[in-house]
């Protein structure tokens, strides 16, 4: 009989499948539940329990992790007669891994607080390939001592695994993260361009480029799309413009300005109008070239 906690998993997309796999692999009793029959009947094939709703879900669980797509999805599945602070046992531990606004974070928190359920937002980074490899970058906010608890879970999820501060804290660090991931894909998208008009071999380019202060995750992640222009779902144009709304708001309310932000926050805005809102978000390349004269 295995000694580790029960663990309830509500969200099987793309990275909420590979991330509830990695946990069954690790030896976690894991139940999931989510909206696509497929989806749980992927979980079911490797080792796992489905539920049909939240509620059965969570009853028995010591630990419900939560990875839906934004702040609404995590209030639909939290609240309510059939949500997780209804069903949930007292003690249970909360993990929201979603990208939600730092505030929906601290409201829950507070609201959990009262049935007796502890809380900790630990949103995530690396995409879909971090989240198959168990390589991704984990940051949490809330207690030190529910950290603690959770800290072998996250092991078993990723490998940069760090306490930010207190509730919210570590969504707005993941805000942070997709600021600088968006600015870098731009960035890179605009050179992919520059270098391609200029006639120089973009892959011959984009090596030594990684090998030099150019060189960033984004772009050893993202190369192969780039030439390829393989624009398959690892992170969505429609999740990413979510997080761009998140982090220019927050940055709003404490009065940071961000004007490299705001300009690729409408990069990303004016791309998911042209349609392409569920291609990667290298996919900006897309966006450069058509501003560059190009039928993309």
């Amino acid at each position: 009989m295995s000694t580790l906690p029960k663990v309830a998993w509500i969200g099987l997309g793309i990275m909420g499948s590979p991330m509830s796999e990695n946990l069954v692999k690790a030896g976690y009793d894991v139940t999931g539940h989510t909206l696509e029959r497929d989806k749980l009947d992927r979980l079911a094939a490797a080792g796992g329990t489905v539920a049909a709703s939240v509620a059965e879900a969570v009853r028995d669980a010591d630990v419900i992790v939560t990875m839906v797509p934004a702040s609404p999805q995590v209030e639909a599945v939290a609240y309510g007669p059939d949500g997780i602070l209804e069903n949930a046992r007292r003690g249970a531990l909360l993990i929201d891994m979603s990208s939600i606004t730092p505030q929906t974070s601290v409201d829950l928190a507070a609201a959990a607080k009262d049935k007796g359920i502890r809380v900790l937002d630990a949103p995530v980074s690396g995409g879909e390939a971090g989240a198959i490899e168990a390589v991704l970058s984990i940051m949490v906010g809330g207690d030190q001592a529910d950290f603690d608890e959770a800290k072998p879970l996250f092991e078993a999820l990723g490998k940069t695994i760090v306490r930010c501060g207190p509730h919210g804290s570590g969504q707005t660090v993941k805000a942070a993260n997709q600021l600088i991931v968006a600015v870098n894909i731009q960035a890179c998208a605009e050179a992919v361009v520059f270098l391609e008009k200029s006639g120089v071999d973009l892959a011959a380019a984009l090596d030594v480029l990684g090998g030099g202060l150019a060189g960033s995750t984004v772009l050893a992640r993202k190369k192969d799309n780039f030439l390829n222009r393989d624009f398959q779902p690892g992170f969505r144009i429609d999740l990413h413009h979510k997080d761009m709304g998140i982090v220019t708001d927050a940055a709003r309310t404490v009065g940071a300005v961000l004007p490299v932000g705001a300009v690729v926050a409408q990069l990303v805005a004016g791309l998911r109008a042209q349609g392409d809102g569920g291609l990667d978000h290298s996919a900006l390349l897309r966006a450069v070239e058509r501003l560059s004269g190009a039928q993309v």
